[in-house]
């Protein structure tokens, strides 16, 4: 299973140890969005900064659409599945997204892919970027319910 990750607070007065859990997650700026494995040390990092970024498991279609729409390579150019499927061990576009959600493809072994998706703000804005999204807010883990943040941003 793979994580989402979008980061929603800047990082004006914060502590140095979770700017650096940041920058070690690739979210350098606000609506950045990156897509990492479930491991115990992405879970550990995820909740040290999770009054930064909100996150959750991400589905098939919305990955594929992330990918096609923000999937940049070097020199800013778009991400077509022709490019991955010369660039990866894989026959079909499918297969390469059923590898990346199960964790044993990582989109930063692509040669040339900025493995950060640049998103646009939601549609809407968020909740509230200071209360975890449990309590009606934006922060924090919100399973499955990410996929509807994402498309607000694609």
């Amino acid at each position: 299973m793979s994580y989402a990750v979008v980061r929603v607070r800047g990082t004006v007065n914060v502590r140095r140890d979770i700017r650096e859990t940041l920058r070690m997650l690739r979210l350098n700026r606000v609506n950045h969005c990156v897509v990492i494995p479930e491991t115990p040390q992405y879970r550990g990092m995820l909740n040290k900064v999770k009054d930064y970024i909100t996150w959750g498991e991400i589905d098939k279609e919305t990955l594929k659409e992330m990918l096609l729409k923000r999937g940049r390579l070097l020199g800013d150019e778009p991400v077509t599945e022709k490019y991955i499927l010369e660039n990866t061990p894989y026959s079909t576009f499918d297969d390469f997204l059923e590898a990346v959600l199960s964790g044993e493809m990582k989109l930063k072994n692509i040669r040339d892919f900025k493995p950060v998706f640049r998103l646009s703000p939601p549609r809407g804005g968020y909740e509230d970027i200071k209360r975890p999204y449990r309590l009606g807010g934006a922060l924090g883990y919100r399973g499955a319910e990410i996929k509807n943040l994402i498309r607000r941003m694609l």
